[in-house]
């Protein structure tokens, strides 16, 4: 089965970007590649950057806890990156995720990733510029630098989808196997059902098709998504430019939300 972002519709050409002054009540749920970090070459060129970290750290105390990555990235990973600046996260697309109080829960690996594994790996073995990425409850292959080979590493994918039973879930320039259960919508709805996220208005903001399920999630739930990056169909309501553009509204978040 393949999944894309169930969520994305056709929108106009342009979109607006998001309100300065977000609701007293907002909670903030952020992708990070192409969100908070510029997309690298290779996923491990991502690394900490103390203004980040920092500035998660103020959005936090801004508002009294409620913001959150999720991200298809592993919950270690995420951690590295972000310093421990932030406890709760969805990781693996929300596979991992980690309460507010640090609870961490994982959904048990299902029985076709020992095989994906391995066929990715042996594909990752036949181009140098093909990543394989191991996030046990999931695997991925990154071709970003072997874009060439995008299509015939999709349509493997959609193979092995189908014989391990796997979700394959498409995104920027990788394929990813992964087991069936959460998805960042979801995920953002788990965690508005917990302290201190409960009884907020949810803004998602992620760049990627897998954030779509993000921003129907956050709609549905009374918020709003953001879109990150060119203009495409999406379910987001407004969009900013690119990571630092990302950077500047979420300092001018921090700035104009009053104490």
């Amino acid at each position: 089965m393949a999944k894309q972002g169930s969520g994305a519709s056709p929108s106009p050409e342009h979109l607006p970007p998001p309100p300065a002054f977000p609701p007293l009540s907002a909670a903030l749920f952020l992708d990070l590649d192409g969100t908070l970090a510029p997309i690298m070459p290779r996923p491990e060129q991502v690394g900490p950057d103390r203004r980040r970290a920092m500035l998660m750290k103020r959005l936090a105390a801004t508002l009294d806890g409620r913001v959150a990555v999720v991200s298809g990235r592993a919950l270690d990973d995420l951690d590295r990156i972000l310093e421990h600046a932030v406890t709760p996260i969805a990781a693996v697309h929300g596979l991992v995720r980690r309460d507010a109080e640090g609870h961490v829960t994982m959904a048990t690996p299902h029985h076709g990733v020992a095989d994906a594994r391995l066929l990715l790996r042996d594909l990752a073995r036949c181009d140098k510029g093909l990543q394989f990425e191991d996030k046990q409850v999931s695997v991925a292959l990154h071709y970003r630098n072997a874009p060439g080979a995008g299509e015939a590493v999709v349509e493997a994918a959609q193979r092995i989808a189908v014989i391990t039973g796997l979700v394959l879930q498409l995104g920027d320039m990788v394929v990813e196997l992964r087991t069936p259960g959460q998805d960042k919508g979801q995920s953002v709805a788990a965690f508005l059902r917990e302290r201190p996220f409960f009884g907020a208005v949810p803004i998602f903001v992620g760049d990627d098709l897998t954030d779509e399920d993000g921003f129907t999630a956050a709609a549905r739930l009374g918020g709003y998504g953001v879109l990150v990056g060119p203009m495409r169909p999406t379910a987001a309501s407004y969009r900013l430019d690119n990571p630092a553009a990302v950077t500047d509204w979420l300092e001018s978040v921090v700035t104009l939300t009053p104490a």
